[in-house]
């Protein structure tokens, strides 16, 4: 078999697709003249209403039946709205107070739970006899009952109220709902309040709405069924007749008369929407009904008694607010004086008063909001001075709980948080209760100002802040702070105070130990000045904020290391020797927090990814030496990150290639990045990723005439490629690397001079060696990498290379053995064995189809690589031209180019000629 002579210039400008100039570029956008004008050839008949003409809404609601323009359509719309959100917040409710298994109640709910009877002893009764014989209350102490059976007793009664009611029997009915209404008299077990409130008030509502129905039915129709008239959704009591006022009046006669007063007024808000059958203004009996409720000693049954009056006063389409004014300042009190230091300071009161404000807070945020919903903003002023925020002179504070306080933060609209600034901090300073720490309401107030746009009228009002909670002399509640008001700071560019901020935390946290909590606020407040600042090179500028950053430790400092890496790998190139130390700096401290035993997690990659990335990034410019020396320095930093140790490796390379490129750079400077890249390359983990390195290596060493280092790398290359096979059965990733280095390393080896002497052609000959060696691979693989062997030789043979490294001083193959016949009997013995182990391993594969594809491209690459006048080329090219058809069929597309190219090269044989091959 002889190598077939290839003229690749030739064949390249043969192959070459035929060029010629055009105007415009085919990826810019097509001038004018280009374009084609598509006719109308017909419109459509359609409206579209987002085009349609301009209506007058006015005119369409006039044009509405008179049901449908009533305000009843918003107020319908509203109250739909109000039960949406009142049963998410419901659902809020029982999840923030989750329940266990078991539930703790009184005796006397426990009775009332189990009576089945509607004529039991009141609870009045109970009570006398209770406070009689105490210690017979003592014994009997509370009952316990599991959730699902309480839920269940519920169901019961609500089941009974239903079936009452349907039996015409209303009155049974309303003695059932005072039964579970009496329940929420029991809190001695405070934790299960919440999940009461929302069961039994189900119930309320229930009847509530079954009494209204009831009602608006004797309005609107007679006993025998006929239409008296329609009510409106906002109608009032001037239009309900005379029968219809009865029967609403005798149901408050009802409810009046019961004795207990939390029972009686549970039921009167329950069926509070019926006065609106009675009263032209309804809400007037709101305020009544607040003066009601003061008669509630405990804060916790008065504040959720409260609560569903805010509730069920919805159903009443009045916006009227000063009732809930009165009832906020009402809880305000009732709560001052449950919370007062004069009462018990022991650890058991101070934890259950901490149970009583969480439990409560629900209440104040729901009845609050309602507050500032449903004012109007020019009458917010006013409500403001009445809630006790701001006056005359503004001077006029009413002393308020800190947890009321923080909610009238929370619920003011932005705007009015700005201009009442100097109110809320005056109404914050004099809340000196247990009920919140005043720092959080500082915290809430400095991001509620934050939400508002160019406040420039703040700068007083920070510097107030700051001046107070430094007086505190506690860094955990300056820091809390602090981190709130930053935000206001960075977007209205207060260059001092960003400074003073640093300042303060610098003064109080030098020679401390960080309690975890201060770590997360210092971890929120530096990663702020990051994101703020584009160029760190103004960050790293300021004042302490690198000193704060070392007094940090543990996992919020690497989280702020990882943020300014994150913005420094997103600048670019960094050049400045200063900047570029300071980030190996926080790299180094990064990698140092990480735990060793976690590499493979989440906390691990990502910090290895950004050093990766910082490390990639770095560019000391022709300053080489030093850029050299900074790689050093990080493969002995980060020698436990593979990622890295390649991009070193890469660092090094692009070096050794840059100072080619430098006449004055001595050759001292490329062996020592070759010297650099072959230490490192090794440490890497992977046997696949250290052959590409390797192969890399060898590439960068042959340009810069190290031809002795290039073949050592090219060794070193197999040897990982042959690790990969004898550690274990490749995957398919594996495979496929391998290929893929394989057929690099082949193609780097026609630059690479032979050796003279016993090693001439030793890389084809390893390669050979190799390949024949791997029994591990399936024949698919096997196939191609004999191939690769067979088309290295044949380009050797070559009196032209079809590339070399000429340019570079460094003779190739053809200038030293063309015309040398023991280096072209070498390259031929090494062929025919490949060619010969090419055909065998064929027939190794099991699947037909892949059998014929692998004949095929065996075929082309021999007939590509040897002379066609050779009839030991052509049986074999035919033998594998066989072995396609019958796999493949005579009709394959694949089948027949390639006989097609087989008669180019005149290596079909005559009687496949006469079969019509």
């Amino acid at each position: 078999m002889e190598f077939r002579p290839r003229n690749y210039k030739q064949e390249k400008e043969s192959h070459a697709l035929h060029r010629t100039r055009v105007d415009d570029h085919p990826l810019c956008t097509p001038s004018t003249s280009h374009r084609q004008v598509v006719g109308e050839h017909h419109t459509e008949n359609f409206f579209d209403p987002l085009r349609g003409p301009n209506t007058n809404v006015g005119e369409a609601f006039h044009n509405l039946p008179d049901e449908e323009r009533t305000s009843g359509g918003f107020c319908t719309e509203r109250d739909n709205q109000h039960t949406r959100d009142w049963n998410s917040f419901k659902r809020l409710l029982m999840q923030r107070f989750p329940i266990s298994k078991m539930i703790s109640i009184s005796s006397i709910s426990d009775g009332i739970m189990k009576s089945n009877k509607v004529d039991e002893i009141s609870s009045t009764s109970s009570r006398l006899e209770e406070l009689d014989d105490p210690q017979k209350s003592a014994k009997e102490g509370n009952a316990s009952i599991t959730r699902q059976e309480y839920v269940f007793r519920l169901n019961d009664f609500k089941e009974k109220i239903v079936q009452a009611w349907h039996s015409e029997d209303r009155v049974t009915a309303l003695k059932f709902t005072i039964k579970v209404a009496r329940l929420l008299m029991d809190t001695s077990v405070r934790q299960f309040y919440p999940t009461l409130f929302v069961l039994a008030t189900d119930v309320m509502d229930m009847l509530g709405d079954m009494v209204w129905e009831r009602i608006k039915q004797k309005a609107e129709f007679t006993v025998d069924g006929n239409k008296l008239c329609f009510l409106a959704e906002n109608f009032d009591a001037n239009g309900v007749c005379v029968d219809a006022k009865e029967t609403c009046n005798n149901w408050f006669y009802k409810v009046g008369s019961i004795e207990d007063l939390l029972p009686r007024v549970y039921l009167e808000l329950a069926i509070l929407p019926c006065w609106r059958f009675l009263l032209i203004q309804p809400a007037d009996c709101l305020h009544r009904l607040v003066k009601m409720i003061r008669g509630l000693a405990d804060p916790l049954s008065s504040a959720y008694c409260c609560l569903y009056m805010v509730h069920r006063a919805r159903k009443l389409l009045s916006r009227d607010t000063a009732y809930l004014i009165t009832c906020m300042n009402d809880m305000n009190i009732l709560l001052m004086d449950a919370l007062s230091l004069k009462r018990d300071v022991s650890k058991t009161c101070v934890e259950k008063r901490r149970l009583l404000i969480s439990l409560i807070e629900p209440t104040i945020e729901y009845i609050v909001h309602h507050i500032f919903e449903d004012t109007p903003k020019e009458q917010l002023a006013n409500a403001l001075v009445n809630l006790g925020i701001g006056g005359k002179g503004d001077n006029k504070v009413v002393s308020c709980l800190s947890i009321v306080a923080h909610c009238y933060i929370k619920e003011l609209p932005a705007d009015m948080v700005r201009s009442k600034s100097k109110e809320i901090i005056n109404l914050i300073e004099c809340c000196n209760d247990c009920s919140l720490d005043k720092s959080l309401n500082y915290r809430l107030l400095g991001f509620r100002l934050s939400e508002t746009t160019s406040p420039q009228d703040m700068v007083d009002v920070v510097d107030h802040v700051i001046q107070v909670v430094l007086l505190w002399g506690k860094l955990d509640e300056y820091l809390r702070v602090m981190d709130a008001f930053l935000d206001l700071v960075l977007q209205n560019q207060m260059g001092n105070h960003i400074l003073n901020v640093l300042e303060g935390i610098a003064m109080q946290a030098r020679d401390k130990a960080f309690t975890e909590e201060e770590l997360g606020s210092l971890q929120s407040i530096l990663v702020k000045f990051v994101s703020h600042f584009e160029d760190l090179e103004e960050l790293f500028a300021l004042n302490h904020y690198l000193e704060i950053l070392d007094m940090m430790y543990g996992r919020p400092r690497s989280i702020v290391n990882m943020h300014i890496l994150d913005r420094a790998i997103r600048k670019g190139l960094w050049h400045d020797p200063h900047i570029i130390q300071l980030l190996f700096g926080i790299s180094k401290s990064l990698i140092d927090e990480i735990d060793q035993t976690s590499m493979m997690d989440y906390d691990y990659q990502q910090p290895a990814r950004l050093i990766t990335r910082f490390v990639s990034m770095v560019d000391y410019g022709s300053d080489v030496e030093r850029h050299l020396a900074f790689l050093v320095e990080c493969r002995g930093a980060f020698g436990c990150i593979n990622e890295l140790k390649e991009a070193l490796v890469h660092s090094s390379n692009s070096l050794a290639i840059q100072g080619l490129k430098h006449s004055n750079k001595q050759f001292s400077f490329i062996m020592s990045c070759i010297a650099y890249s072959e230490v490192t390359i090794p440490s890497i983990s992977s046997p696949m990723k250290q052959s590409n390195l390797y192969i890399e290596t060898a590439e960068v060493a042959l340009l810069g005439g190290l031809v002795s280092h290039a073949e050592g790398l090219t060794e070193s290359a197999v040897s990982c490629l042959q690790s990969l096979v004898v550690n274990g059965l490749p995957g398919i990733a594996d495979v496929e690397g391998i290929l893929s280095s394989f057929q690099k390393l082949c193609s780097l080896l026609v630059m690479v001079p032979a050796n003279i002497g016993p090693s001439l052609n030793y890389a084809p000959k390893s390669l050979f060696v190799f390949t024949d060696s791997q029994s591990k691979l399936i024949p698919r693989t096997t196939t191609r990498l004999f191939s690769a062997i067979i088309l290295l030789s044949a380009a050797l043979s070559q009196e032209i290379l079809p590339y070399n490294a000429n340019n570079f001083g460094i003779p190739g193959n053809d200038q030293l053995f063309y015309g040398d016949s023991s280096y072209s009997q070498e390259l031929a013995s090494i062929s025919q064995l490949a060619v010969q182990k090419l055909v065998d391993v064929i027939q190794w594969e099991h699947s037909s189809d892949a059998r014929g594809i692998m004949a095929l491209e065996a075929c082309n690459c021999i007939a590509s690589s040897f002379r066609q006048t050779s009839p030991e080329t052509s049986i074999i090219c035919v033998k594998l031209l066989e072995t396609a058809k019958l796999c493949l069929g005579a009709h394959d597309k694949y089948v027949k180019s390639t006989t097609k190219f087989l008669e180019t090269c005149s290596l079909t044989s005559p009687d496949a000629e006469q079969e019509g091959i």
